[in-house]
């Protein structure tokens, strides 16, 4: 019965509950009025005479001034220290009033006392009830009327000023209970914000168990990242979820709900350290230049294409098959060109590395457009002439390529060949080719034909029977981006999502990951270094076991492993065996002592390449072979050519 009482309130038109409302503000306004004047005469009676114009007058008063100032617009359930100032100036309004006649100017028959003591009253009345309905609504939401205790329980890490906000937006939306708050500040421990404990972080992990927390909230954007690593380890095990608020951003409008909070990113799952790039370098081969981007639609290809709009370009000319892919990237920079005059363009994103300097008036040209389709691709070229291309156009997934080779070695080799020549006849300055760790020993059609790509810029980057000014060729090779197309953490996710399980090709298998934007960010920074024909590695830090992974991203989403040991768990890992051509672990160097560069992330590798004379022979051999389907040839080719190359499908270790 109670529940259905308060679900046909919340339920009733606005003027019937400002109406009831109002009633209620009149009952605490008469009732204020007749304990004064008891409270000065020391007895409790009924109004006599001139006492009745109190009873008159006070109303006359504050409805029409309460009116005026907008009180009664005010939402229970969103009732708070903000609203709290803001009744403050017609309630002084009211209050002038009342202790002018009542007090100042005084009428027969009531005590001045009462025009000073009334507004008091009626004040702390008005507020008490406004609290108390508040505390009963908050209890329930619209749409499901449920009661506060079966809400998820958080802990809000950061007590200052983006965590009392966060607890302020969580109680008006009223979809998580905030049990207390942790903070380093030893000042604050042990203290009262807003009703909420301040504890210290040492009792973190016993908190988790006392008040039976679900969700630990990050609410310290500015926090160094070893002191993040250090709190994420510690809730790594203990059954929760955590997530975090970015800043104050996060909560301009004043209402919060539990969708709105973040997950950790890549970089705090894996506790990598960014460092973030300068601008003035990242400029040299970019800034008022014609950049093209092939494969401007895929993972890293779009991300390329979002750094380098930052770097003020004078056009930027994207190439992809993927009509899709395509699509939305170029929407995606019209919008930020369009926006580029805001000053906070450059924040759009949490994961942006480079700051933007972009104007207005860079051209962006989509093109629909396959790089093996040499008629296509010359003329963009004529057309445009770039100065700078990004050749990011790739078939990458291994099962897929391994099964479709003949398009995989078409699309990798024979395109990076068509852009390649043309950017020797159009003359453009730099040629950048984007590799993967997969070109090291490959088991894989993929693999070996990314490493048969670098060969073929290699190889024509040392050609000296080119004329004119050779573009400077260089290539850059690194592992798994995270969140790319591919990556198993979105796949993670989604399956977490789901209930589980979660698939796991073998238990011992290693990766090296980076985000996309670091990548990206890595890929511009090499170009700048190159002198030609340089193969670039990136700096993946520590290889990572894609199981610890997977049990770390569980964790973090407050569920437990299950298995045999704990078969009441939530999620199971299931092991689906390696696939076709899939290593156990990559590596990124062919050769050995990789040689540093100014860039503490961006190492060089010297490595051997076949000449053009030769290596122009075998292609025109392996394309031939691939028109007639020879398949039983194909191998052969790519382990001569490709040093290191095994293929099969055992586990190479």
């Amino acid at each position: 019965m109670k529940r259905l009482n308060i679900k046909l309130l919340v339920k009733l038109p606005r003027p019937i509950k400002q109406s009831i409302v109002i009633f209620i503000d009149l009952f605490i306004c008469l009732l204020s009025i007749w304990f004064a004047i008891g409270l000065r005469l020391e007895e409790w009676q009924t109004p006599v005479g001139n006492q009745w114009w109190a009873f008159i007058l006070a109303p006359a008063f504050f409805i029409p001034i309460f009116f005026a100032f907008g009180f009664y617009r005010t939402i229970f359930r969103y009732f708070g220290f903000a609203i709290f100032n803001s009744i403050f100036k017609p309630f002084v309004l009211y209050c002038i009033l009342f202790i002018v006649v009542f007090s100042i100017v005084g009428v027969n028959g009531v005590p001045r006392f009462v025009g000073l003591i009334h507004p008091i009253l009626f004040f702390i009345g008005i507020l008490s009830v406004r609290y108390l309905i508040r505390a009963c609504l908050n209890n329930f939401f619209v749409g499901g009327i449920k009661f506060a205790d079966a809400h998820p329980s958080a802990l809000i890490y950061g007590a200052g000023s983006v965590g009392r906000q966060l607890a302020e937006g969580l109680r008006v939306a009223g979809e998580m209970n905030v049990n207390g708050f942790v903070d380093d500040d030893v000042y604050l421990q042990g203290n009262m914000i807003n009703g909420v404990h301040v504890y210290a972080p040492s009792e973190l992990r016993n908190l988790i168990i006392t008040l039976g927390i679900t969700d630990v909230l990050l609410a310290m954007p500015e926090m160094p990242n070893d002191r993040k690593k250090e709190i994420i380890e510690t809730l790594c095990d203990c059954g929760v979820r955590v997530r975090k608020v970015s800043g104050l951003v996060d909560m301009i409008s004043g209402k919060l709900n539990n969708s709105q909070l973040n997950d950790l990113d890549m970089n705090e799952l894996l506790g990598r350290e960014v460092l973030h790039p300068n601008n003035e370098v990242l400029e040299k081969n970019i800034f008022n230049k014609v950049v093209m981007v092939t494969g401007a639609g895929g993972s890293i290809g779009s991300e390329l294409c979002r750094q380098i709009i930052r770097l003020s370009p004078s056009a930027l000319i994207l190439v992809d098959i993927n009509e899709y892919g395509l699509y939305s990237i170029f929407e995606e920079l019209k919008e930020l060109v369009a926006n580029s005059h805001q000053k906070n363009v450059d924040s759009s994103r949490e994961d942006d590395l480079i700051p933007s300097n972009m104007n207005n008036s860079i051209r962006i040209e989509p093109y629909l457009a396959s790089v093996r389709d040499r008629r296509a691709m010359l003329k963009i070229f004529s057309v445009h002439r770039p100065d700078t291309i990004f050749h990011a156009a790739a078939y990458k997934h291994v099962p897929l390529v391994e099964q479709n080779y003949a398009e995989g070695i078409r699309n990798n080799v024979l395109g990076t060949l068509i852009c390649a020549q043309l950017s020797l006849d159009f003359g453009v300055s730099n040629f950048i080719l984007i590799s993967t760790d997969k070109a090291v020993r490959p088991t894989n059609i993929m693999g070996a034909s990314k490493r048969l790509a670098e060969l073929v810029v290699q190889s024509i980057s040392k050609n000296p029977t080119h004329s004119g000014v050779a573009p400077i060729f260089s290539m850059v090779r690194f592992g798994n981006v995270l969140g790319s197309s591919g990556s198993v953490v979105p796949l993670f996710r989604s399956q977490i999502k789901a209930g589980g399980p979660i698939t796991l090709t073998h238990l011992d298998v290693t990766r090296y990951f980076m985000t996309i934007a670091e990548a990206a960010q890595l890929v511009i920074q090499s170009s700048t270094m190159a002198s030609g024909g340089d193969v670039f590695l990136l700096d993946m830090g520590m290889p990572v076991r894609i199981y610890d992974l997977a049990l770390r991203m569980i964790y973090l989403s407050g569920l437990m492993v299950k298995d045999e040991l704990n078969p009441n768990g939530d999620i199971e890992i299931k092991v689906t065996g390696l696939r076709p051509g899939e290593k156990l672990y990559e590596e990124l160097l062919i050769g050995y002592n990789p040689e540093k560069t100014s860039h503490p992330k961006i190492m060089k590798a010297h490595e051997e390449f076949i000449s053009w004379d030769i290596l122009k022979g075998e292609l025109d051999g392996l394309m031939d072979l691939l028109e007639r389907d020879e398949v039983s040839l194909i191998h052969p080719v790519l382990m001569r050519l490709v040093a290191g190359y095994i293929p099969g499908n055992k586990p190479v270790s």
